[in-house]
């Protein structure tokens, strides 16, 4: 069994690879640039571009299944097309391609970002469909439509399962994403205050595992929500505050303050050409509360959730390992 997966250097895709690997496949990963972490694991590295369909049809010879796990994931960009680019056109060029050589399966990783909130704060789950008028930002909208694309592939007979992961934490954020810089930034002591938000936190590793289940029980065209625990974001700064025994912020910021930062902070950008410190598009997605239910893919799947403060602390052990603190 040789798998390919795309954003292997990537914070999920790395742990997918090892998933894999660990599961007894023969692993392919395609990259942009060499990767220190993914090359100390006994990969098939291959060098490419989701906009690069020759790479891509060379990256998928000889493999059974494909897991696209990679996308440009920014929440601010100088020209958002980029993110068109890559995760919606890419994404369809890269599924064309999958089913000319008859893939036998696609795991496709979306995001819980194409899932409708509530208006109340209440979890949500696989039903609550949205529409692009619902999505905050150029990241959403182009993993919404991206989503589309998948589902129609998959109605019109490309063997497609999504997953929506939430947002994952643990070890070998090399990056670090979003999540990971809010544990990085409370270890730097960048937070003096925070906002009254909350997401659902996932440890990375059963993300990854969620993903092998879908390979062998997710239905083509469904999709599934790998999530952890819905907590407030001051929650998650107090669990923080008990792995590392420094003190969370006390403060809570009111929303008016984050948006007058984040208008400030993309100006400065645009001025000195650096990525704000304050994305306003994370700020407007602050304003509700990103909470979801996996019961669909515990019941289909038999997707299972670990601690997320285990994962927190190997988040902290890690970062403060390799040189991040």
């Amino acid at each position: 069994m040789k798998a390919l997966v795309t954003g292997a250097s990537g914070f999920v895709g790395y742990s997918v690879a090892k998933t894999l690997l660990d599961a007894g496949f023969s692993v392919k990963a395609i990259v942009r640039s060499p990767s220190n972490y993914l090359s100390q694991l006994p990969v098939e590295i291959c060098f490419g571009d989701l906009l690069d369909r020759d790479s891509l049809k060379k990256a998928l010879e000889g493999c059974d299944y494909l897991f696209h796990v990679a996308a440009h994931y920014s929440l601010w960009e100088r020209d958002p097309q980029i993110l068109y680019k890559v995760n919606v056109e890419g994404t369809r060029s890269l599924f064309e391609v999958a089913s000319e050589m008859s893939i036998k399966k696609i795991v496709y990783t979306s995001s819980v970002a194409t899932i409708k909130l509530s208006s109340d704060g209440s979890p949500v789950d696989e039903t609550s469909i949205g529409s692009l008028e619902n999505m905050v930002g150029h990241y959403k909208r182009s993993k919404f439509q991206a989503e589309e694309v998948a589902q129609k592939m998959a109605s019109e007979g490309v063997p497609i399962t999504i997953v929506n992961p939430s947002a994952p934490v643990g070890p070998f954020d090399v990056k670090p994403t979003p999540t990971g810089k809010i544990t990085l930034d409370f270890l730097k002591r960048k937070m003096p205050a925070y906002v009254d938000t909350g997401l659902n936190i996932a440890p990375v590793e059963d993300v990854a595992k969620g993903h092998l289940l879908a390979l062998e029980k997710g239905k083509i065209g469904e999709r599934y929500i790998l999530g952890g625990k819905n907590l407030r974001l001051i929650e998650i700064l107090q669990i923080l505050e008990s792995i590392t025994k420094l003190p969370a912020p006390k403060i809570c910021m009111p929303y008016w303050v984050a948006y007058s930062a984040g208008v400030a902070s993309e100006m400065m950008a645009r001025v000195f050409h650096t990525p704000p410190a304050v994305p306003l598009e994370g700020v407007r997605m602050s304003k509700k509360y990103m909470f979801f239910e996996s019961e669909k893919a515990m019941k289909d799947l038999g997707y299972k959730k670990t601690s997320v403060e285990d994962a927190l602390s190997r988040a902290v052990d890690w970062f403060r390992n390799n040189g991040y603190v």
